[in-house]
């Protein structure tokens, strides 16, 4: 929980908020993500179809993340999974270009018809056998054009080639997250109130009681599945809760990411409840975040930490950071980019409302968090507050890459950290610290993605323009509605 409730209120922090997520390249999690490996079902990881059959698996389910960050998916028989392997599955090119209501804009020129095919290839080595739907396996996919050759859309291949670039400059890197959800009791009423399963004391052990036989069952499902989580606890909201993911390689956490999230809804609809991950549940709420955490080595060392910079930042670290803080305004367009995100990026939430960086300063939109001597050189890294379940968890991270990488090539030095919350300064005063606020219409944020040149080149002109004709599409959709109405027609995509 990085929001509190209302501008300028007491900031009520959680119990270890700092994710591990920044170790140095050589501490990654366990890889089979958990405890008891060889309890795992046979089907993990790479399988044939005569494995899948054999272990009475039905079907397939093949995954991928939109333009607005909404998990879509094939489901093949397990009988036909061979065949998906070696050839993929038709899906329209037009997912490219669905607006977050599932709304089709042919404003994107090159995706400017209904003609086309393309083909959704599974990863075949991330097979997981879903410990919440036992009949399925999941799987991420790749799009690909119909010959089999790179689809510029495809938003995975633009995250691992951005990781790529950065190995190919003797960079590693790794990524975290930590997921805020709301749980309702269910309802078939989607636009009425939402009955949140507690509203009590934040962060107790009463607030966790109240989830009890879901808690269990999703810790269980989540280490099965192979997501390795450091804790999971009673967030600040009326009904919000909050699971950190262990740190891994960018793709494998945005992998693992997706995975999470169905982990949840799965476990959640098990107990007669309700998950939402949107940015925001009800207006005037705190909002869900999916807060990123990332780090930089260099043949195993942790950059971000051994130097003399402030919270002992070292050199190389420091130009990462002021390369993230350079690009900040683009790199939210695409990981907070929905009009809901807008509605939860308010000063005085922990959401990243401003344009700076801090030491463990939890209104930063940049938030760093060094090593200590507890916790070891490799445990610092650098959070985005501004990062919410509406972003692509591939085009996300791509952005983060992409201006960390680009800090370090061109020799940044960031600016000195902020350490207290300029919303409350005078706009003179935050001028003359070069801090300003960050987009707060889509226009705005158009405008940033635009001018962003690094972010638009590591994302590709072609998925940019299916990108920007979505946000209008969704801003085009929003016109005449209230701000309370635009939130509830988020409230259920995520």
């Amino acid at each position: 929980m990085l929001d509190v409730a209302g501008s300028g209120a007491q900031q009520t922090e959680t119990e270890q908020r700092d994710l591990p997520a920044a170790g140095a390249a050589g501490q990654r999690d366990p890889a089979a993500s958990g405890a008891a490996a060889g309890q795992r079902d046979p089907v993990g990881g790479r399988a044939a179809q005569a494995d899948l059959v054999a272990a009475g698996v039905a079907g397939v389910t093949i995954v991928w993340a939109d333009n607005n960050g909404i998990p879509r998916s094939r489901t093949v028989p397990a009988g036909q999974y061979d065949a998906a392997v070696e050839r993929g599955v038709g899906i329209t090119p037009l997912f490219a270009v669905f607006d977050s209501h599932d709304g089709i804009t042919f404003e994107h020129i090159p995706l400017g018809t209904p003609s086309g095919d393309i083909r959704l290839m599974p990863v075949a080595d991330r097979l997981v056998r879903l410990a919440g739907q036992p009949g399925f396996v999941w799987v991420p996919g790749r799009q690909v054009a119909a010959d089999g050759s790179a689809w510029p859309y495809d938003q995975r291949g633009v995250l691992e080639r951005q990781v790529a670039r950065a190995a190919a400059l003797g960079l590693d890197l790794l990524a975290g997250y930590e997921m805020e959800f709301h749980l309702s009791r269910a309802s078939d009423d989607d636009d009425g109130d939402v009955r949140p399963v507690y509203d009590g004391p934040s962060y107790g052990p009463a607030k966790m009681l109240a989830v009890d036989a879901f808690a269990e069952q999703l810790l269980r499902d989540l280490d099965r599945n192979g997501v390795p989580v450091g804790q999971f606890h009673g967030e600040y909201g009326p009904g919000q809760f909050e699971f950190d993911i262990a740190p891994a390689d960018p793709v494998t956490a945005a992998d693992r990411q997706l995975l999470a999230r169905q982990t949840v809804h799965a476990a959640a609809r098990a107990h007669g409840l309700r998950a939402s991950f949107a940015p925001l549940v009800t207006l005037g709420q705190v909002g869900n975040g999916w807060h990123l955490h990332t780090s930089v080595s260099r043949a195993g060392a942790n950059l971000l930490s051994g130097g003399d910079g402030p919270g002992g930042l070292a050199a190389e670290g420091g130009a990462y950071l002021a390369g993230l803080l350079r690009d900040l305004p683009a790199i939210v367009a695409v990981s907070a980019p929905s009009l809901s995100s807008l509605q939860r990026r308010r000063p005085g939430y922990w959401c990243g409302a401003y344009t700076f960086w801090g030491v463990e300063n939890r209104e930063a939109s940049l938030r760093f968090v060094p090593a200590t001597p507890l916790l070891g050189a490799g445990h610092a890294n650098v959070e985005l507050k501004p990062s919410d379940a509406s972003a692509n968890p591939y085009l996300a991270l791509a952005a983060v890459i992409a201006a960390g990488v680009a800090g370090v090539e061109d020799g940044l030095t960031p600016p000195d950290p902020v350490q207290e919350d300029p919303g409350g300064w005078s706009e003179e005063r935050r001028a003359a610290h070069g801090i300003r606020r960050l987009p707060v219409t889509v226009e705005e944020q158009l405008t940033e993605l635009r001018a962003g040149e690094r972010i638009r080149a590591a994302l590709g002109e072609e998925l940019v323009g299916a990108f920007i004709a979505v946000r209008e599409s969704d801003a085009a959709r929003a016109t005449g509605r209230d701000a309370a109405d635009v939130v509830r027609s988020y409230r259920w995509l995520y």
